[in-house]
């Protein structure tokens, strides 16, 4: 289970990095129903999706630091969930990005159980 939660979480890691470089490179504009979120937030996403992909990562420096693990796989849930919600109350719904979101929520959810909860 300990491995599995690591390939999870460096996967995670992987994946949160790539979506701030794309929220760098794009603007919330890109994506129909994200037009909702103000540039500053959007930045501001950019900074907590990389300390939340470091806060997945730590661990296997620093044992410590695993509390971080489970705080920073539900803040990419809650960023996950915001975006789903943004898409339902935009009237623009794209089913294909809501799953795709959906499913990142539920690894971060699982991610956070395990760390927090069975603790392997």
């Amino acid at each position: 289970m300990n491995l599995l939660l690591w390939v999870l979480q460096i996967l995670l890691a992987l994946h949160t990095i790539m979506g701030a470089v794309w929220k760098f490179s794009n603007s919330e504009q890109t994506v129909p129903s994200l037009k909702a979120i103000p540039h500053e937030v959007w930045l501001a996403l950019i900074v907590i999706e990389l300390l939340c992909s470091f806060g997945l990562i730590l661990p296997a420096l620093n044992k410590r630091l695993a509390i971080w693990v489970p705080i920073a796989a539900v803040c990419i849930a809650a960023e996950m969930l915001l975006f789903s919600g943004l898409n339902i109350f935009s009237g623009d719904v794209n089913y294909g990005q809501m799953i795709y979101w959906l499913v990142v929520a539920a690894l971060c959810a699982f991610i956070a159980y395990g760390r927090f909860v069975l603790k392997p």
